[in-house]
């Protein structure tokens, strides 16, 4: 029940609240600002009050003196003496022998609100002062003073001026107050707006730096703190972008150049079912031909796709390592004048990881073998203390030393214009993938002649 109560008033209360920075840091300024001027603005007219009430008593207390000066309080009793200046000292003047009442003021009636309030004071003796509203607007202010304990002055003087000087101050100090807040309030939004201008800059730019993958960046030096910390979260995070923009094109290109090869096998066989009228065993054998291509697509697509999605680590599996290395040659296009040799020294060696790994990691080594060989390429598998050790071979002219540490870098070739396609993605892959399954792809420059390839897995 209370929630249903406190959400309706709730939501209003959010509703006004400013939705931008600037607004909510200058609504906050505002309100601090405000509660200091309230409690400024409260002590200061205090304290004026206060001051004033202080000088009303101090002007009583000097005319209770000088009525005083014409009073005589000797043997014969309490008695008033006659001065030039009576008339201005029996303004507002009481006088009292004790309790009994000597003189008043023309003006007040012996039965008169002031007249009475005057004779509780002297009856209180001492030194007392007291407040009186006489009339409605019309504050008196009354104090007594002893004289040698036989006489009582008690004099009274209107408040009305110094209520009406403090209720001006009270009014101006307000209105101060509301240029003081609005000056502020206008001043604070200038200063923040300025304040966040660079990160407004810099949003901007982070946003077109993103979209087109800019390698500028932000920087902390000559930076305050607050911005500078801000601009190495925008760098971080611009990386971030940048990495993923550069692991969806990878993914891209690997995709393109694993499904060149099936691709172009179908191609191949759909143009030989078409260059002439076939029967309809050459028929099934193209068909057959035409699926094992399209299932191959399948795998690759899989297999890349599982890795992109978690390159850390591989699906558990094993894979018997000869069959798997035969299948793969069976599917490449072998030139006429390359041989393709398959030996495994440990008949039923396992490696792993899943088979369909272990053909996108050996495969772009067979390819790139059989592309450069002159006769013959030759896979070797065998078991080692490690795993599983599978080299692959080929005759051709090897690879240039100064080329050797950048065969795995995305794009490199050693001699684009050899007249062999390819994309120089290849070995990047089977590097990947391989140590995606906790293994390895190495190129072997110890070899004298033609170029080897060294894949190491670990043991199914």
């Amino acid at each position: 029940m209370t929630a249903l109560l406190t959400r309706p008033v709730s939501r209003p209360l959010s509703r006004l609240a400013p939705r931008t920075l600037r607004g909510r840091l200058s609504l906050v300024a505002l309100a601090a600002a405000a509660f200091l001027m309230v409690i400024l603005t409260v002590v200061f007219n205090a304290v004026v009050r206060q001051h004033l009430q202080r000088q009303a008593d101090d002007e009583l207390r000097t005319r209770a003196a000088a009525v005083a000066t014409t009073v005589d309080t000797g043997r014969a009793g309490v008695r008033v003496r006659e001065t030039s200046n009576d008339e201005l000292l029996d303004t507002n003047v009481w006088i009292y022998a004790g309790t009994r009442l000597l003189e008043r003021p023309p003006s007040a009636s012996p039965t008169s609100p002031v007249t009475r309030a005057a004779t509780r004071l002297a009856a209180r003796g001492g030194q007392h002062c007291t407040t009186l509203d006489e009339r409605p607007g019309r504050p008196v202010r009354m104090c007594a003073q002893a004289m040698g304990g036989a006489a009582t002055v008690v004099t009274a003087l209107n408040l009305s001026p110094y209520r009406s000087s403090a209720d001006t101050l009270l009014l101006a100090s307000l209105t101060l107050d509301a240029v003081v807040l609005t000056c502020a309030y206008a001043l604070t939004r200038l200063a923040v707006g300025r304040a966040l201008r660079p990160v407004r800059t810099m949003t901007d730019q982070a946003t077109q730096w993103s979209a087109v993958a800019s390698t500028e960046r932000f920087g902390a030096a000559g930076q305050p703190t607050e911005l500078a910390r801000l601009g190495v979260s925008l760098d971080a995070l611009l990386d971030r972008i940048r990495a993923v923009l550069r692991h969806e094109q990878q993914l891209t290109r690997e995709l393109s150049h694993e499904l060149r090869t099936p691709l172009s096998r179908i191609v191949a066989e759909l143009d030989w079912w078409q260059a002439r009228p076939r029967s309809a065993a050459d028929t099934r054998t193209t068909h057959a031909a035409i699926s094992d291509a399209a299932q191959s697509m399948r795998t690759i697509c899989d297999t890349l796709l599982d890795d992109a999605r978690d390159s850390a680590s591989t699906a558990p599996g094993t894979a018997d390592v000869l069959p798997v290395l035969r299948l793969l040659t069976e599917r490449l296009e072998i030139p006429g004048h390359v041989k393709v040799i398959v030996d495994g020294t440990h008949p039923g060696l396992e490696a792993g990881v899943p088979p369909a790994l272990l053909e996108r990691i050996v495969s772009p080594l067979l390819d790139n073998a059989l592309r450069y060989a002159r006769s013959h390429v030759t896979v070797v598998a065998r078991r080692q203390p490690a795993g599983v050790r599978i080299d692959v071979t080929d005759d051709g002219p090897g690879v240039p030393p100064s080329f050797a540490g950048k065969l795995f870098q995305p794009g490199r070739r050693a001699e684009p214009g050899d007249g062999h396609g390819g994309a120089g993605l290849g070995l990047p892959l089977a590097r990947r993938l391989a140590r995606s399954a906790a293994g390895e792809v190495t190129y072997d420059e110890l070899r004298a002649h033609g170029a080897r390839f060294v894949v190491t897995l670990p043991a199914g």
